[in-house]
C-alpha cells in the first residue's frame, strides 16, 4: 500500500461496529462505565480494506510472564526523490496477558487489537468522553451507549437503530435517519381538512459517550 494511505487505518468506525462492555460500576450496581472496544474481526477487516489482504500480516510470540506479543506488518510503498519506488515491510508490536476466559484465544485477540492501535486502528476510542449507562438486573447495559457525532466516520448519518418488531413478529415501520417518529404512508386529507406538518426533532438523541475498553 502507499504510505499516503496509512492515515486511513485510523479513521473512525461506524457506530454499529463498536462493541461495549461495563467497566466500573456504581455502589448500587445501577450504572456502569461504558467501555468501547473493537472485535478482532473488525480490526482484520480494516487492514483488508485499507492495505489489501496480501499487503499485511500478523505474527505472535510468547511474551514475558506468559503473555502474548503480536506484530502486525504492513507492506508500505514510498516514492523516492528520484521517482523510483521503495517498498518495505514495517512491523509494529504490542502485547497482552492471557484472558481469564479462553486464555489463549483471549491473549491472541487482545495482543492483536493492541498492536492495531499502534497503527492507529481504533485509537480514537481512548478519546471518547466517559459516561455512565444504566444497567439491567444481569449487569448488562439496559441501553446502547451513544458515540458523539464528532467521532463518526465522514459522511455518516448517525448511529443505526435496530428495526422495531410488530406484535406478529414482523418488521415494524423504520425510523427516519433523524431519529423522529416511524415513517409510514401519510393519509390523504379530506376536502376542507388541513394537514399539519411538524418539523422533525433536531439533535442526536441520547448522545452519551463512553470510555475505551481493550
Amino acid at each position: 500500500m502507499l504510505a499516503s494511505d496509512l492515515p486511513r487505518l485510523a479513521a473512525p468506525f461506524a457506530p454499529t461496529d463498536v462493541e461495549w462492555k461495563p467497566g466500573a460500576t456504581t455502589r448500587d450496581k445501577s450504572k456502569g462505565l461504558a467501555m468501547a472496544y473493537l472485535t478482532s474481526r473488525a480490526v482484520q477487516q480494516r487492514f483488508d480494506d485499507v492495505c489489501g489482504p496480501g499487503d499485511w500480516r500478523n505474527e505472535f510470540r510468547e511474551g514475558p510472564g506468559g503473555g502474548v506479543l503480536c506484530g502486525i506488518s504492513v507492506r508500505v510503498e514510498r516514492e523516492r526523490s528520484d521517482g523510483t519506488a521503495e517498498v518495505e515491510w514495517v512491523t509494529k508490536w504490542d502485547g497482552s496477558d492471557n484472558s481469564q476466559v479462553e486464555a489463549v484465544k483471549g491473549g491472541l485477540s487482545g495482543s492483536m487489537k493492541r498492536a492495531a492501535v499502534q497503527w492507529g486502528v481504533g485509537r480514537y476510542l481512548y478519546e471518547l468522553p466517559a459516561t455512565w449507562v444504566r444497567l439491567d438486573d444481569r449487569g448488562r447495559f439496559a441501553e446502547t451507549p451513544q458515540i458523539p457525532r464528532a467521532f463518526h466516520p465522514a459522511g455518516s448519518a448517525g448511529q443505526a437503530r435496530p428495526p422495531q418488531r410488530s406484535a406478529d413478529g414482523g418488521a415494524g415501520p423504520q425510523q427516519s435517519s433523524g431519529g423522529g417518529r416511524p415513517q409510514g404512508p401519510r393519509p390523504t386529507p379530506r376536502s376542507g381538512q388541513r394537514r399539519i406538518v411538524r418539523p422533525a426533532p433536531s439533535g442526536d438523541g441520547d448522545s452519551r459517550p463512553a470510555g475505551p475498553g481493550v
